[in-house]
């Protein structure tokens, strides 16, 4: 028994790709992707994405290390060991500049990888459109366009003949065994 995971179609210019996603987001698609060997500008807003999270919890990051930074040393310089030396004060955070920026940028960075393994929903070892030959071609020339089946418009022979009507060439099912 074969589950279907997706159909994809293949179009032949970057511009065609770019029209047929706008099309694909206008008849109420959610669950689709564009491919293609290199970025076409605009490809985005054709899709319907929205602005990335991943600014916001870098920043965010950022901002909590930065506080445990100058925390964790004012805190042991005042609370836990502290030691008046040269008639400074106990807390000196003109020291903790340095730290205090080293912890900004490794929380920022931690951030940003976390961030983006989460956004991405990586790892992810295998999808289902790997397993189509034709598929391959996207490395070199080839802009598909895959539409998946947990998508809630998906309907295997309306959404084939939709991918027909806007442009689509090599209509394919991508079925994966049932286990």
């Amino acid at each position: 028994m074969k589950n279907i995971q997706a159909i994809i179609a293949s179009f032949e210019t970057p511009g065609t790709l770019l029209h047929a996603a706008e099309k694909v987001r206008d008849e109420g698609y959610t669950r689709f992707d564009c491919h293609s060997s290199f970025p076409i500008h605009g490809l985005d807003d054709a899709m319907g994405l929205k602005r990335s999270p991943l600014g916001f919890i870098v920043g965010a990051m950022a901002v909590l290390g930065a506080v445990v930074g100058m925390g964790l040393q004012g805190w042991v310089t005042t609370v836990d060991y502290p030691l008046v030396f040269s008639g400074k004060p106990l807390w000196s955070w003109q020291a903790y500049i340095i730290i205090t920026f080293a912890m900004f940028v490794l929380f920022g960075a931690f951030g940003a990888v976390f961030g983006m393994l989460f956004l991405n929903r990586i790892p992810r070892w295998h999808h289902p459109v790997f397993s189509s030959d034709r598929f391959s071609r996207v490395t070199d020339d080839g802009f598909f366009i895959s539409i998946e089946a947990d998508d809630p418009r998906f309907d295997p022979e309306q959404t084939a003949a939709f991918l027909a009507s806007i442009g689509g060439k090599d209509i394919e099912r991508i079925e994966e065994d049932a286990r």
